[in-house]
């Protein structure tokens, strides 16, 4: 198992590429299933959720190889409709394959996921929508098992936006029969990805980045190319870096768009952020400013930034109040920020932080993918030496974190535990 060292006190600076979007494309890896033919994705992060998925899209029947950062995926095989426990515990975005295997096949079997310690985080408004488009849905042994000779297109609304369940629902209904209305739907940019690559594929669907998106259902789709778009989540926790550090950053391939609500937010806490060809230019200031953040779906502040922008706030001017209203219980790095000299409290899901002149260096444990980042982040500015534990979870979703700080000019480097 590794950890990453951190020995702060080094203003970043220089230039950083961010890499495609994890959340991006573990849906299109997933929406491959849907018609057979040979798939080249290209920009795809080299992440351990990313294999995972290979994985399961292996299980599926699918040929799938990867060059860099390029995948090829060859589904014209895939007669398996069961998603093992073995790997969908280790991922909570296994989970997509449901839609695209029952609309494909007529039948899934897909255990019921794992993935971050932190929830709750059900799959309740994915099987609401496998059952609004026609399907039956039992669980036997800890899977769910959904059959349906053709799925119905249907009126699909969801009490709550959820990401993962708006995606299932897309990729089913490109296959149903007649229209789907999906009302609450998820906004993220995303979503929008997803929705383009099942347009090149062949499908019908308008007002994805609204609440409400309407599929007219094919009879069939047609393999289609893609290019993932830019992870705005690691260009936010760039951004913060430079904010943290007092750093000078030329983020290269970050969406600032996508990133509006994080930008509005680090502005309002004084710091300079610019917008450049293919990128941000992002620079921070002499000492960070307090400011408060509530977390909301997009084009709110996203909950994937929470942790991020705590660590920020760790050592601003002032007090800072910092509500999740997305998942309440998501504050798992606050005792690890406390470890290295943060003033925070808690009540529920709102935290307060009072800024603090320093952090000191101290032997911490990453809890999940988001709070490895944070982690991380304080390190950066904390006096001494930071040692970070139970960094897989950060590689679920940053490629290379601690080379391209480096390449900023961080002292950091990843070690063997013993």
């Amino acid at each position: 198992m590794d950890k990453i060292v951190v020995q702060g006190g080094e203003r970043l600076t220089g230039e950083v590429r961010i890499s495609g979007a994890k959340n991006a494309a573990l849906p299109i890896m997933a929406a491959t299933l849907l018609t057979p033919g040979k798939f080249v994705l290209s920009n795809v992060p080299r992440l351990r959720d990313v294999v995972t998925m290979e994985h399961v899209l292996r299980v599926l029947g699918a040929q799938v190889e990867h060059h860099d950062h390029s995948i090829t995926v060859d589904t014209t095989n895939c007669r398996y409709h069961e998603a093992p426990y073995e790997l969908v515990k280790t991922m909570r975005a296994s989970v997509c394959v449901l839609g695209p295997v029952l609309a494909r096949q007529g039948r899934a079997r897909v255990s019921l996921p794992g993935g971050c310690a932190w929830g709750p985080r059900p799959v309740d408004f994915h099987i609401k929508a496998m059952r609004d488009l026609g399907a039956d849905i039992e669980f036997e042994h800890g899977y769910i098992v959904a059959e349906a000779r053709r799925l119905r297109g249907a009126t699909i609304n969801f009490e709550t936006s959820s990401v993962g369940a708006t995606e299932n629902a897309m990729m089913a209904a490109s296959l149903a029969d007649g229209k789907t209305v999906i009302q609450n739907a998820a906004r993220e940019p995303e979503i929008g990805a997803l929705a383009d690559f099942l347009r090149s594929m062949g499908s019908n669907i308008t007002g994805d980045g609204t609440g409400t998106i309407t599929i007219e259902g094919a009879d069939e789709l047609h393999p289609a190319d893609v290019r993932v778009i830019p992870d705005r989540i690691e260009t936010g926790t760039f951004m913060a870096a430079a904010a943290i550090t007092g750093g000078d950053i030329l983020i290269m391939g970050g969406e600032l768009d996508h990133c509006a609500t994080v930008a509005s937010k680090l502005k309002e806490a004084g710091v300079e952020i610019i917008p450049v060809e293919d990128g941000i230019r992002v620079r921070g200031p002499e000492r960070i400013k307090s400011i408060n953040v509530t977390t909301a779906p997009y084009p709110g502040f996203p909950t994937d930034m929470q942790a991020q922008i705590m660590a920020v706030m760790t050592i601003g001017q002032g007090s800072a109040v910092i509500t999740d209203t997305i998942y309440t219980d998501r504050f798992s790095h606050v005792p690890e920020l406390r470890r290295l000299g943060a003033d925070i409290t808690i009540d529920r899901n709102v935290a307060v932080i009072s800024g603090v002149d320093h952090l000191s260096g101290a032997m911490v444990m990453a809890t999940d993918l988001r709070a490895s980042a944070a982690l991380i982040l304080a390190g950066l500015v904390a006096e001494g030496t930071t040692e970070v534990s139970r960094v897989y979870h950060i590689d679920r979703g940053y490629e290379a974190i601690e080379k391209k700080l480096s390449g900023l000019g961080a002292k950091i480097w990843r070690e063997s535990e013993n």
